[in-house]
């Protein structure tokens, strides 16, 4: 059965959240704080993290920039903040967290947005290619898994799925409003959003990606030919 973590030190929203989500047929774990969160996350198998930004111990944001150093930990990452302010949500997202929500918020929008990342993170959607190579980088759309020069690349959920639509639709220019559309699956967002993954993708790619951005337009892969 699937699982998810919900962490956060507010007793009301945790078991709010977990009846949702139990109601979704999905097996809820809780944990009070960042550490208990983290004995859980090494002790089971976790499918979906939802980390509190402010819970005591580890706070949710050093957690998941924790768990994104160490290659062992690629589950889908949704953070909880009462901090509303645009730093402190792309504070979030450049941590490595896939998803945030801002409180209070719907426990609904919540487990909507878990499915989500579950079906994101079960497989690439629609008809791509098994295997894309350009250069040095190699992509596995089956293993969801990606080579550079031979060496692994970490990459979250979102990044995976990210970078494989820019490669499979190259020398087309996305605006963020289509990328969180296509990408994302959401029909409205923080387009800050767009703009962060986009930024670690390039820092994690090196000299090898091909993001560029069209001014006023949005971003494409380039192959050099003359952009769509």
């Amino acid at each position: 059965m699937t699982r998810v973590l919900i962490a956060d030190d507010d007793t009301v929203v945790r078991d709010v959240v977990r009846r949702y989500l139990e109601r979704d047929g999905l097996d809820v774990s809780v944990a009070h704080d960042g550490t208990e969160a983290l004995r859980l996350l090494d002790t089971m198998q976790i499918d979906v993290a939802v980390l509190d930004v402010m819970m005591p111990g580890s706070d949710g944001l050093s957690l998941c920039r924790d768990l994104r150093r160490d290659g062992d930990y690629s589950m889908p990452v949704i953070l909880l903040t009462a901090l509303g302010e645009e730093d402190d949500r792309i504070a979030g997202l450049e941590a490595g967290a896939d998803d945030y929500l801002t409180k209070p918020f719907s426990p609904r929008e919540l487990a909507l947005r878990v499915r989500s990342l579950l079906r994101r993170s079960s497989g690439p959607v629609g008809s791509v290619p098994a295997e894309i190579a350009v250069d040095d980088l190699h992509v596995s759309t089956a293993a969801r898994s990606v080579t550079l020069a031979g060496r692994p690349v970490s990459l979250t959920n979102r990044e995976f799925d990210l970078l494989v639509f820019l490669l499979t639709n190259s020398d087309t220019v996305f605006s963020r409003e289509d990328l969180l559309k296509r990408v994302w699956r959401w029909d409205f967002g923080d387009l800050s959003t767009v703009t962060v993954h986009i930024k670690r993708l390039r820092s994690k790619l090196g000299d090898q990606h091909r993001i560029q951005t069209v001014w006023g337009r949005g971003y494409l892969w380039s192959t050099g030919a003359e952009p769509r």
